[in-house]
């Protein structure tokens, strides 16, 4: 079988072998910001109790942020010579951070996993920024503080949102 990216002949002066790696952790990523961005809307859509409304905006707002990474994630592979994600079972295969399916999650325990989701998708934007670093892809590093300030930001307004009076 032959490789995917030897067709791709994107311009970079990147080493290929180092972009693979940086790649291959932004899938990571991307993998897991599907995740993230699907529970994220799944408890939007499901929330209840005395702070619906709150709680209600808070995740709209947050999966919105989410989704919008998505695209400069898949790009940033793109540009670097390199193939990204193609479907929900390729984003399956690649994603840890683990969904949740069950049919009813009480509100604070929803804030509480989205925060700690949100805090491991800052720890896999890490590994893309070690990853870029050592590749010397300085754009993938310079981006990559933003989406971690980012999901930083959503774990923070998260566990305000949890707090007890």
């Amino acid at each position: 079988m032959a490789d995917a990216n030897a067709n791709l002949k994107t311009p970079t002066d990147l080493n290929r072998n180092a972009t693979k790696s940086v790649a291959e952790a932004l899938n990571s990523s991307l993998a897991d910001c599907f995740a993230l961005y699907l529970k994220t809307k799944n408890f939007h859509w499901h929330v209840s109790g005395p702070h619906f409304r709150d709680y209600h905006l808070l995740l709209d707002d947050q999966s919105a942020q989410i989704l919008g990474v998505t695209d400069a994630i898949a790009e940033r592979v793109r540009k670097t010579g390199n193939t990204t994600l193609r479907s929900i079972g390729d984003i399956a295969r690649h994603q840890t951070i683990a969904d949740n399916d069950k049919p009813f999650v009480d509100p604070a325990a929803m804030l509480a996993e989205l925060r700690d989701d949100n805090l491991k998708l800052v720890e896999s934007f890490r590994v893309v920024k070690d990853a870029a670093d050592e590749a010397k892809d300085n754009a993938t590093s310079g981006i990559v503080d933003e989406w971690t300030d980012q999901a930083e930001e959503r774990a923070w307004f998260l566990f305000e949102a949890s707090r007890k009076a």
